[in-house]
């Protein structure tokens, strides 16, 4: 059989192959296609939006060399990151040859068959850099001078980008400690694309992270205030949040170990954290901070309205050979189990039926969603479920969050969809999926008559667009 060399990227692709369903599916996907996309959480560089001639570099810079998704693929077939152009902490010579770098990574495409990483590629390719061929081997050189080619375009930009993906809002994550100075320059230039600031401690509330301290000076240089103690720390961390809201921002994001949250006095509190200011904080120290922060930052957002994130159950770094060499974000996260119902119940008791209270929780554990966080979401006025992420951000992932929480939750205390990507032109292909995917499933109700056309048509309309923009109060 003779291979096939056009790129395959079918208009009624991933849909049921049941006639009737995808008929209907074909219908709701088309009234939702072209709606604006929001896009409440990701990790974009402001930088991108601030020079209006910012250049993406390559198409290695692009499309490889910071996509963990990309990487971590190739890494776990045996191919180096040094291969891959990603620099060494040691100062270990890289690949500096993009054209080789990209050949890498043809030679290998095959490896993202069947993966939501191919299907954001394909897409990519296709629709963003009008792509007609399948990226093999014998055809990667031709695809690199085109994509490069389509990079040294004004097109491009990231701002002439914006508008052609027609996003209505995106954004950012951002230190607590960051000036935003690339936001204050979006401002000042006029342009008129809306990049929001996302307020992130993280590296202020791990007491037991490498940096810590430092992280606590920078906190006092931005603020003004001397965070020598505990009650000045929450005073400096308030001055930022007030200043990111000032900016603009509309959430607060916390990547945490674990969900577990406690109450701790404020002689409690100030104890860890002195003992953390000596270098002398324990496990449980850090644990019983952070779990105790939650709490702080639930009442930081009950007075001041930013929507509060948890991100919990990842096992950052799990490869200490590949931090040790290349840092973190290389893509050896991996997920654990997670148990909400318990950890969660200071919080919630005390802040769960805070009128204006918005908790939007995520999990790496697919078997919280009907057990747990349906429960919770379908219970507590204030807590909201995100969408599938990071692992389970794929049309699998999507499918059986629909299913194992829209019974008990329903659809309307889920929050629709976000990107959390730093692959800025994957956006609309990770939309696009994501509206296939809601699309699909609505049609699956309506073939069963769990719901009429009607219901499903507005059903669509609020995950492709109304959910996460009413949740994330970007209106």
């Amino acid at each position: 059989m003779a291979a096939q060399t056009t790129l395959h990227l079918p208009y009624d692709r991933y849909f049921d192959p049941d006639p009737a369903q995808k008929r209907i599916a074909l219908e709701l996907y088309e009234r939702v296609a072209g709606l604006p996309l929001i896009c409440p959480h990701g990790h974009v560089d402001p930088r991108l939006f601030a020079d209006p001639d910012y250049d993406f570099g390559t198409p290695a810079d692009l499309l490889i060399i910071p996509d963990h998704y990309v990487f971590r693929m190739l890494y776990s077939q045996g191919i180096g990151l040094e291969q891959l152009g990603l620099p060494a902490r040691d100062g270990a010579p890289v690949e500096q040859d993009h054209r080789k770098i990209w050949q890498t990574f043809a030679d290998h495409y095959y490896l993202f068959r069947g993966t939501p990483t191919g299907m954001w590629l394909t897409h990519e390719l296709a629709d963003v850099f009008e792509v007609q061929e399948k990226l093999t081997s014998a055809s990667a050189q031709r695809i690199y001078d085109q994509v490069a080619a389509k990079l040294a375009t004004p097109e491009f930009r990231p701002r002439a980008l914006y508008a052609r993906f027609n996003i209505e809002v995106l954004c950012t994550t951002d230190a607590a400690t960051s000036t935003l100075a690339y936001h204050q320059a979006i401002r000042d230039s006029g342009w008129g694309g809306r990049i929001l600031p996302t307020f992130r401690p993280d590296a202020l509330v791990n007491v037991d992270a490498p940096g810590w301290q430092q992280e606590l000076d920078r906190l006092s240089e931005v603020s003004g205030i001397e965070a020598g103690d505990y009650r000045s720390y929450i005073q400096a961390l308030e001055q930022r949040r007030a200043f990111f809201k000032q900016m603009g921002a509309a959430a607060a994001d916390h990547g945490v170990a674990s969900p577990y949250t406690q109450e701790l006095t404020d002689a409690e509190a100030e104890a860890i954290f002195a003992r953390a200011r000596r270098g002398a904080a324990s496990a449980d120290d850090a644990r019983r901070f952070v779990g105790h922060m939650l709490m702080e930052m639930a009442r930081m957002s009950v007075e001041d309205g930013l929507v509060m994130q948890v991100h919990p159950g990842s096992f950052r770094n799990h490869n200490p050979a590949l931090f040790a060499r290349f840092g973190s974000d290389m893509g050896a996260d991996i997920p654990t189990a997670t148990e909400y119902t318990r950890n969660l119940h200071p919080l919630l008791a005390k802040y769960g039926n805070a009128a204006g209270f918005r908790l939007i929780l995520f999990t790496l554990d697919e078997t919280t969603f009907s057990r747990e966080l349906a429960p919770l979401a379908g219970h507590y006025p204030a807590v909201k479920l995100g969408p599938p992420w990071w692992f389970f951000d794929s049309w699998n992932g999507m499918t059986r969050f629909r299913e194992t929480v829209s019974e008990t939750a329903g659809l309307y205390n889920t929050v629709g969809f976000n990107d959390d990507t730093r692959a800025y032109p994957s956006i609309p292909a990770r939309h696009d999926l994501a509206r296939r995917v809601d699309a699909n499933w609505l049609a699956s109700l309506v073939v069963r008559s769990v719901v009429d056309l009607e219901g499903a048509h507005e059903m669509a309309h609020a995950a492709a667009y109304a959910l996460a923009k009413q949740a994330y109060r970007l209106g």
